[in-house]
């Protein structure tokens, strides 16, 4: 797990370390020393930590103008013992929300578990989001974690694609293909 990277190639456009708004601000990286784990396996220094011991993430663009966040994940998601859901709502989505960012596309390609406790957290993010006129959706999620999370019943506030080719757009353009395929039910 630790040759995993995040996402780099839109850095020329976005880093989240060097933006005020962001709720890594100022975060510091190491390119040498390997701390963080996912049970023992040790992942690579640039994940970002927000309160889960198994799952990670790094924002790859937040664009307030548009009023959107590409955030890829890594790890474990798992609300049954960790609440990942809320970590995640809490720590890593509210600022951006609060900085008028309401539309999120996370990465969940390297999501390899997911384990459930309920859907309240995600029916709460996803009303908070609609009323704003945002939303969220997961790519890529791996077909064993998208099987759990349908199960759970998340799918209904969190919508799954699948973009294999994600990395071969601009954000913004990657951004239109979401829109492009968000049922009806998420855009009202």
């Amino acid at each position: 797990m630790h040759t995993l990277e995040p996402y780099y190639n839109w850095q020329h456009i976005y880093i989240s370390e060097e933006d005020a708004r962001s709720p890594f601000y100022g975060k510091e990286y190491s390119e040498f020393e390997f701390s963080q784990t996912i049970y023992n396996y040790y992942i690579h220094p640039q994940w970002d930590e927000f309160g889960s011991r198994t799952l990670y993430c790094k924002v790859l663009v937040a664009d307030y103008d548009e009023r959107y966040a590409v955030i890829e994940l890594i790890g474990e998601w798992n609300d049954a013992l960790e609440n990942d859901i809320m970590l995640l709502k809490r720590y890593v989505l509210e600022p951006f929300e609060s900085e008028s960012i309401n539309k999120f596309i996370l990465i969940a390609e390297n999501v390899l578990n997911f384990h459930s406790d309920g859907t309240d957290y995600y029916e709460e993010l996803s009303q908070e989001l609609r009323e704003s006129g945002g939303w969220v959706v997961c790519l890529n999620m791996p077909y064993q974690s998208e099987i759990e999370f349908k199960q759970a019943g998340n799918h209904h506030f969190i919508e799954l694609f699948n973009i294999p080719e994600w990395r071969s757009y601009r954000p913004f353009h990657l951004l239109r293909k979401v829109e492009s395929l968000i049922g009806p039910n998420l855009l009202q």
